[in-house]
């Protein structure tokens, strides 16, 4: 089954790969070849470090790759005067790391870095292939990059309430209305996963919604619609779509400006509690929007992942602390255990006091019969007297 590609990125790797095959630009004839082995590496899963999954990378991941070695490798010799890249020593690499993220080295643009990590760490991938690919012809390579600094800020991104999704999905026009609803009740990815939903995917009456194991990043998974499910059975019937056609017809950049526009006429330029401003609103923003609004209302953390197609708990951490939920679910939880803890008590107390009140009773019990004879003696001794 086809799997539609919003960014291209099969169609710019491949026409990049035709233009590298003569040269590419910047690089010497020996990191040219370098760079050329490293990438068909890629693309074919050959020599992976240990520290990565295995298999061939996707076109995303091939293009990002490309972009960031072949960054590095044209700056770092030019500032090093190096002839080979391969010839870089421990101090170059966590020297120009260094200047990268305290700004003395800058993008084209004049722009900082905002994602040192990103690039530390696909240069740590590079370099851990490098010395796989020397191992096996038996020479050892030093790691360069065991002390590589791989810590980063947290990104900013537009948080809005359900308020305020509701405020932009009501004065969205109705194509987006119904996007943007979807958006925030299924919490897929977009545009990746979600411009390759299509009717067929629902069940149950729209209630449910297969997201197919081919579409996803990471798996498939099958939720249910809690939010949007009679927009979308209203949205199928008026847009005519039978089960083959797709849901939505997504042009990223075309709805990213929609979406960026309809939020500063709406919200203004105010910083979110993300950090990022509304007028920066993303069709992924909406995700992390998703994101916060089912996690107070899951029980299950796995649950939740299965649900936003995550293996690991970090998300679900770094959102619960953006919310202040430490704070205050927490201290609700405490709460109500102590009170719950204080009724146990009590219950533990009152059925000692209820044991105790029956053993007394029981004795009671047994001492009557011997009461009753012995008042019985003395009423047989008082009338003796009184006839004496």
């Amino acid at each position: 089954m086809t799997k539609i590609d919003p960014h291209k990125n099969k169609e710019k790797y491949l026409k990049w790969k035709e233009r590298a095959i003569s040269s590419i630009a910047d690089l010497s004839d020996y990191n040219q070849q370098l760079f050329m082995r490293y990438m068909n590496d890629m693309e074919s899963g050959l020599n992976v470090s240990t520290f990565h999954k295995k298999g061939s990378r996707s076109f995303i991941r091939l293009n990002t790759i490309r972009i960031r070695i072949h960054f590095l490798m044209k700056e770092i010799n030019e500032k090093f005067k190096l002839d080979k890249f391969t010839d870089l020593k421990e101090e170059h690499i966590h020297q120009y790391f260094l200047k990268m993220r305290n700004g003395e080295i800058r993008k084209k643009d004049g722009l900082i870095f905002k994602s040192v990590k990103d690039y530390v760490q696909d240069f740590k991938a590079f370099w851990h292939w490098w010395q796989k690919v020397n191992r096996k012809q038996g020479i050892e390579v030093l790691d360069i990059t065991t002390d590589l600094d791989t810590s980063s800020e947290k990104p900013k991104w537009v948080y809005l309430t359900e308020e305020e999704v509701k405020k932009l999905a009501d004065n969205a026009k109705y194509d987006y209305k119904v996007l943007i609803w979807f958006l925030f009740d299924t919490g897929i990815r977009s545009p990746t996963e979600a411009c390759n939903i299509k009717v067929s995917d629902f069940y149950n009456d729209f209630k449910e919604l297969n997201i197919r194991q081919e579409i996803s990043k990471t798996f498939g998974r099958k939720i249910k619609l809690m939010l949007c499910s009679s927009l979308i059975r209203e949205y199928v019937t008026k847009m005519n779509l039978s089960r083959e056609d797709y849901l939505f017809k997504i042009c990223p950049p075309v709805t990213n400006r929609y979406l960026k526009r309809l939020s500063k006429n709406l919200f203004g330029e105010k910083e979110t509690l993300a950090g990022g401003k509304c007028s920066e609103l993303t069709l992924y923003d909406i995700r992390h929007c998703s994101s916060c609004y089912w996690l107070p209302r899951y029980k299950s953390e796995s649950a939740l992942k299965y649900r936003f197609g995550w293996y690991k708990s970090d998300k679900i951490h770094y959102y619960s602390e953006l919310l202040g939920m430490r704070d205050t679910i927490k201290e609700e939880d405490i709460l109500v255990d102590e009170t719950m803890a204080e009724i146990e008590k009590r219950l533990e107390r009152s059925e000692k006091d209820n044991l105790i009140l029956q053993d007394k009773l029981e004795a009671f019990e047994k001492l009557m019969p011997m009461m009753l004879q012995r008042l019985e003696k003395v009423e047989l001794l008082k009338k003796e007297i009184e006839m004496t």
